[in-house]
């Protein structure tokens, strides 16, 4: 099984198997896992990480590959072509949402409300769905909902 091996999609990708009942994590797993923390004796996969814009090129070699959703697209693959999807709205995808971010003095700032009504317009929605290949989420999480899943980020980099 190829999986991206940069720090945070490596991570995902695991979370991603584990959510597929494929591999067994230690702890749970969570959003700084790597390969060690496989618990290979409870999995069902053998991991083999590598450059997430090869993950694809891969499936020439491998049974399976965990592809990112921006290399989907380039590589003429599509939501379909899926033998499994992570689901956005679970506790493992949580530290993976993209958010607009702005410092407290700047919440209420017309400009960045703008990029974000913009960023959720059906024609952009329509273009990153196709760069996807049909795989893109779009959420829209409460900011109390967000600071509880960094919270919880923030305590696993304590441990």
């Amino acid at each position: 099984m190829a999986i991206p091996n940069d720090a945070t999609n490596q991570a995902r990708a695991l979370l991603v198997l584990q959510d597929a009942g494929l591999v067994t994590l230690e702890d749970g797993g969570n959003s700084f896992s790597t390969p060690a923390d496989v618990i290979a004796e409870e999995s069902q996969v053998t991991i083999t990480p590598i450059d997430a814009a090869q993950t694809p090129l891969a499936l020439e070699d491998v049974d399976a590959s965990i592809i990112n959703n921006d290399w989907v697209g380039k590589a003429e693959l599509s939501a379909e072509d899926a033998i499994f999807s992570d689901d956005p709205h679970s506790d493992a995808a949580a530290p993976y949402i993209n958010v607009f971010v702005a410092r407290a003095q700047d919440a209420d700032n017309e400009t960045f409300a703008k990029l974000v009504e913009i960023y959720h317009d059906p024609a952009v929605e329509e273009s990153a769905q196709e760069t996807a290949g049909g795989t893109a989420a779009f959420l829209n999480n409460a900011p109390a909902d967000l600071q509880e899943i960094l919270e919880g980020i923030e305590a696993n980099v304590e441990e």
